[in-house]
């Protein structure tokens, strides 16, 4: 009762002052923006076929993906300090669109990279944009909101990848893919017509702006948001790298069909759902270190267990146990977002997500090798290391005030 009692609050004031039809519209689009993304891995075994890839070069081409959508983040969080988040919003589910338009159709690898990379820098004019509307708009419950956007992230992750193999099955990859262009259009037509546009007296004043970029070069000297930086880009890492060939170890390795991969893989995201808004209303009530670690420990076991389960029931126990890393997110961008003044939040969000997320991006093309080397499970393991670092950073994290 009381736990109801606690989600109806959260909702109606989540709700409240006709805030809701802006988060529903910017939590839809991301939702399919994030939910494609992920087809890329479930069909990373056709693609391959189709242009005759080698493992290594199909981790080199999701690495492609986001490292574009990391570069992009540094001059989208300039653009949404400077300019109105609703129009970076509605262009970056557009251009997504026709970029995926381009990949379905691609002759060539050659362009298959190229619209892939055009993918990405689509993708980067939202993520900051979406944090700093949601940082105006609810401005004493941003990790509410931004569990909720990052949860609908997750309906379209384990939602998206099933049907996009279920199409890929009896049509082709194509179809799998590009079934989500329309979709994103009119995604991009909702966040115009449901989305305020912010009036330019609230909007920062524009001055120096590379003396401010660099400036947030200087706040990381701050012990507090080093270590979360570096606690985030460690993150990222091991979230790419998973995620990326998650799908083909459990059909090459575990010895699972194309369609029971794709499904475990979605339910992985599933359990964001979940654990998403319940870990930014964590972060809003016990602060970031108690959440943070409570979130981390249980991929620790999932990731050095995995190499030695083979029950697909027992899969699925450790695919959740691995899922609760999702919630991640909710605590670290939100601690980050509530570090910066208003003037240098966007700005300050995309430096670091563009820095973190650019190292990270390396992680597919890592692992692809590994993977190509028949070492999947060794590197499993080496996962599960990296996570209980960053647990053991959280811990040396400077107490909260």
């Amino acid at each position: 009762m009381v736990v109801r009692t606690a989600i109806g609050n959260e909702v109606r004031a989540l709700w409240d002052g006709g805030r809701g039809i802006s988060l529903i519209a910017v939590a839809t689009a991301w939702g399919l923006l994030v939910g494609t993304r992920m087809i890329y891995p479930v069909l990373l075994p056709a693609i391959q076929t189709t242009y005759g890839l080698r493992l290594s070069v199909a981790g080199l081409l999701v690495t492609v993906l986001w490292l574009f959508a990391s570069l992009g983040q540094l001059p989208g969080g300039v653009l949404a300090d400077r300019y109105n988040e609703r129009t970076l919003l509605a262009v970056s589910t557009i251009i997504v669109a026709v970029a995926l338009g381009f990949v379905v159709t691609a002759p060539t690898p050659l362009v298959l990279f190229l619209a892939t990379a055009l993918w990405g820098l689509g993708h980067s004019l939202y993520p900051i944009a979406r944090i700093t509307l949601l940082s105006t708009l609810y401005s004493e419950r941003l990790g509410s909101a931004l569990g909720v956007t990052m949860a609908t992230g997750d309906i379209g992750q384990t939602v998206l990848p099933p049907v996009a193999t279920a199409l890929a099955v009896a049509v082709s990859w194509h179809l799998g893919l590009g079934f989500v262009a329309p979709l994103l259009v009119l995604a991009g037509v909702l966040i115009w017509v449901a989305v305020p546009s912010r009036p330019a007296t609230e909007r920062p004043t524009q001055s120096g702006s590379l003396r401010e970029t660099l400036s947030v070069f200087g706040e990381l000297r701050n012990p507090s948001m080093a270590f979360m930086t570096v606690i985030l880009f460690l993150y990222i890492f091991i979230w790419q790298s998973f995620t990326a060939f998650y799908p083909t170890y459990l059909t090459t390795v575990k010895g699972l069909s194309y369609t029971v991969s794709s499904v475990l893989f979605g339910f992985f995201f599933a359990v964001g759902v979940v654990v998403k808004p319940l870990s930014g209303a964590a972060y809003d009530r016990i602060g970031m270190r108690g959440s943070l670690i409570s979130i981390l420990l249980p991929p620790v076991a999932g990731f050095a267990l995995l190499p030695f389960v083979e029950n697909i029931w027992l899969l699925l126990g450790i695919t959740a146990l691995i899922s609760t890393m999702l919630g991640s997110g909710a605590v670290t961008q939100s601690y980050l977002a509530d570090s910066f003044s208003a003037e240098m939040k966007g700005t300050g969000l995309g430096v670091i997500r563009t820095t973190t997320a650019t190292l990270g991006a390396g992680g597919p093309l890592l692992f692809g090798i590994i993977g190509e080397y028949g070492y999947f499970d060794e590197g499993y393991i080496v996962l599960a290391v990296i996570m209980a670092a960053v647990i053991v950073l959280t811990l040396r994290m400077p107490q909260e005030q």
